[in-house]
């Protein structure tokens, strides 16, 4: 990248203004100066990229293809204008212009391109590839909405539209020379002809997917990575006939049918319509995609015999696993391929990551619905499932039970793991213990049929943004022990334990959280009016709202600290302040009382203000990448704590751990490999194991057996039913005791005494500064194999089979 001039840039600015928005430096607002700084940080990824795909052709380099339904990325000004090294001299142009890049990259909004760990998993492995040379490009849906914007009424979450998309088209280039037509409903008619089957899909419905790219750079590398996003509409906006007829509504009904298709992300799937929409949702981005890399394979090679060569398609969770068949469709209806050549490139190209270890989350669809949106991939899936089926029996003989629990249709269902996982060369978990889980219980059939599919690539998080920008002081501090270089190889960060005894770099971490702390407090008051003091302990657990990740059993703990200080308000204890932020599914009602019980806590604690001294509950609103980026510096206890077995790996706890944090949880998910990296005597861990969790299922949980021998567990279930803040919340008491099918699913009241008993122990450690910063320092150093680096690595060595291309490969 050209080493740009202040007066350079500034040139360029005054450009864009001119050009773009026929206005001068002198009427320019802020406003205005962002979108100019934003397109010209695009057109120069636009030249990077463009040089850099060059190259790959030039070497036939393999292009790495990953699908997902979303992409948490974030901000795009501030991580760009780093990875390019351009920060400060856009920080020196901009200055002469009374406005500073902090206050233009706070006029960016956050793109609704994602909800949770999986899409920023997605969008951190983006600026891995990018970094490291490896050609790829992600493919999802342009979401006009994204998830939605949330606000508390009453300590209600209530959802809003997310309006991103008037500012985010600044970085989103639009390709309608790429344009791929969907076809949904119809029917199928099947003719032989010359001893070929032609099949022929008629009467149905299409929706256009128009392409945008957002760009992603890497740091000092010469990639871009590209995310290609559809947005959906109908070939004809509006039917001419009926608008002259005065029928205005109808006439734009079939373009409303077809835009509610890159709408809003997840939309609510409790009714059938919403199952529908998701449906169409998953195989308008999958066909879209599709078509456009193998058209974009055949431009450049003119053949598909080196597809699996040149080719990887990564299906991020289950989503996306139609690209199995609708790959088979499109060598087979389209390029004239057998069956068993088809199926041998689609299995060569293809693979599957896994994201859960729940059966009830492994996605099925209703076969009749399927079937009547879907007629030719359908017929494809009940064709590799026949021929599947039929290899189970020559394996398995008189076998039906495994065979109907391997199979990708059953009892009306369409089962999408099984799918996944039939037309994919390598299966992985994230995290060792659930890729372990997944062979010896999720899919044990599968893994005892295919060994060689399944492997392990644990998550891990790009810590240039969740380090390098987010929490400059430390860099800082990094820079002076350790030099740079971390931010390309993050093990580095390993030299930070030389300072172990330093009790200068220790009184200096400390200094820096206190700042950090002090910058949250700063960030939510003005945000929300909500008051924090950075004098007090950060406990924080910000995850997606689920009852396996136990929001409620944190909440059950400030319950019993709440009573105690009722009981003796001048009981000494260590002022905490715990910070909660999540989002629940619209339709996700438990998960929203669980929100509002931590609502009314924090709202009845305010009221006592001896207490209030002492305790602080928060749950912070509308929470996102951009708010993550304060929190996750400031933060001192990291809850991680599902209940072991359930959580996949999680990659919170790795941010949060880089940063300082010292996780407090289960051995569930990557705490495991935490642990083994910061060993037993910085991180707290308590809770059942995995094998305990299932021991305890199959010979009989009985939570009302703790309710009856545990005094504060009592007290706080009984307290539930009184309530909080004016409400009672019998309902969460009843569900921990009388639940149906089962009482307390996740075992909080099992896990409890030992949660209350390792806080303890927490907050003890918290007393003596210079032991707790140590703590603090071996989370640091310990952080770097986490980095997504390393999984991007081991992607390409393990599933993907491929190579860096640089300057250097030519």
């Amino acid at each position: 990248m050209k080493n740009w001039t202040k007066n350079e840039v500034k040139e360029m600015i005054e450009g864009k203004l001119a050009t773009h928005f026929g206005t001068t430096v002198d009427q320019a607002t802020p406003e205005l100066i962002y979108q100019c700084v934003a397109l010209i940080v695009r057109d120069l990824l636009q030249k990077k990229s463009s040089r850099y795909q060059e190259q790959v052709k030039k070497v036939g380099g393999k292009t790495v293809y990953y699908l997902c339904m979303e992409f948490l990325v974030g901000k795009s000004l501030r991580n760009n204008l780093s990875n390019l090294g351009l920060s400060e001299v856009f920080a020196e142009a901009v200055k002469d212009y009374d406005t500073d890049l902090s206050e233009l990259e706070s006029i960016e909004t956050d793109p609704g391109l994602g909800n949770g760990g999986l899409g920023r998993l997605a969008a951190c492995f983006m600026d891995s590839l990018a970094t490291q040379n490896f050609p790829a490009m992600g493919h999802s849906i342009l979401y006009e909405y994204g998830l939605f914007k949330q606000k508390f009424v009453d300590g209600w979450q209530t959802e809003f539209p997310d309006i991103w998309l008037p500012e985010g088209k600044a970085w989103l280039v639009a390709r309608p020379d790429e344009k791929a037509e969907v076809h949904f409903d119809g029917h199928i008619e099947e003719k032989w002809y010359n001893d070929r089957l032609c099949v022929n899909h008629y009467q149905y419905t299409t929706v256009d997917a128009i392409p945008y790219d957002l760009m992603i750079s890497g740091k000092d590398s010469d990639a871009v990575t590209v995310l290609r996003l559809w947005q959906a509409q109908a070939p004809l906006s509006v039917n001419l006939n009926l608008f002259s007829q005065g029928e205005y509504l109808r006439s734009m009904e079939e373009n409303n049918r077809a835009e509610a298709i890159s709408k809003v992300l997840y939309p609510a799937d409790n009714h059938t319509e919403g199952k529908l929409l998701r449906l169409r949702q998953q195989y308008f981005m999958v066909s879209a995609s599709v078509q456009n890399i193998v058209t974009r394979h055949l431009k450049t090679y003119e053949t598909l015999e080196n597809f699996p060569d040149k080719v990887a398609i990564h299906i991020n969770d289950t989503h996306p696993a139609l690209v199995v068949p609708e790959l088979m469709r499109i060598f087979m209806d389209e390029c004239g391929y057998s069956w068993e050549a088809a199926w041998d490139l689609v299995v060569r190209t293809v693979g599957y990551t896994n994201h859960t270890v729940m059966a009830e989350a492994l996605e099925v669809w209703d076969e009749g619905l399927f079937s009547s949106i879907l007629p030719r991939i359908y017929q494809l899936v009940q064709e590799i499932n026949r021929r599947f089926c039929a290899q189970l029996w020559e394996r398995y003989p008189g076998n039906w039970d495994k065979i109907e629990r391997m199979s990708i249709l059953s009892q009306k269902k369409v089962r999408m793991a099984n799918l996944a996982i039939v037309g994919s060369h390598q299966v992985n978990g994230v995290a060792r213990i659930h890729s372990d889980i997944l062979k010896t219980r999720v899919f044990n059939d599968f893994y005892n049929l295919y060994p060689e599919r399944f492997t392990n690539v644990t998550n891990g998080i790009v810590h240039r943004r969740w380090l390098c920008q987010s929490n400059p002081e430390l860099c800082a501090l990094l820079d002076e022990c350790i030099g740079a270089g971390y931010d390309k190889d993050a093990e580095k960060l390993e030299g930070l334990l030389k300072f172990y005894d330093d009790e200068s770099v220790l009184k200096r971490l400390a200094e820096i959280k206190y700042h950090n702390k002090k910058r949250l407090a700063d960030t939510l008051k003005k945000r929300s009016g909500i008051q924090i003091s950075p004098d007090t302990l950060f406990d924080v657990q910000i995850k997606r709202l689920h009852e396996y990740k136990r929001q409620l059993l944190n909440a059950l703990r400030i319950i019993a600290l709440y009573l105690d200080l009722l009981d003796n308000p001048d009981m000494e204890m260590q002022p905490q302040t715990f910070l909660f932020g999540a989002k629940a599914a619209p339709s996700y009602y438990h998960a929203k009382r669980v929100m509002k019980l931590i609502h009314d806590l924090g709202a009845e604690i305010k009221k006592n203000p001896k207490i209030a001294e002492k305790l602080n509950v928060v749950f912070m609103e509308d929470y996102n990448v951009s708010l993550a980026e304060v929190i996750i510096p400031a933060s001192e206890i990291s809850e991680q704590i599902s209940l072991a077995g359930k959580e996949a790996s999680g990659t919170g706890n790795m941010k949060l751990m880089i940063n300082g944090a010292v996780t407090l949880g289960t051995m569930d998910g990557a705490n495991v490999e935490i642990y083994e990296a910061v060993g037993n005597d910085n991180i707290f861990v308590f809770g059942m194991h995995e094998d305990q969790v299932e021991n305890m299922w199959a010979t009989g949980y009985h939570p009302r057996f703790y309710y009856e021998q545990n005094p504060t567990i009592a007290r706080v279930v009984n307290r539930l039913k009184v309530g909080f803040n004016g409400e009672s919340y019998a309902d969460i008491a009843d569900y921990l005791l009388e639940g149906r099918p089962v009482s307390d699913p996740y075992m909080c009241l099992g896990d409890f005494a030992d949660y209350m008993r390792v806080h303890d122990r927490a907050t003890e450690a918290y007393q003596d500064p210079l032991h707790w910063n140590r703590m603090s320092l071996v989370n640091i150093a310990k952080a770097g194999r986490f980095s997504s680096d390393r999984s991007i690595r081991e992607y390409c060595e393990k599933i993907w089979n491929g190579g860096a291309v640089t300057n250097d490969t030519l």
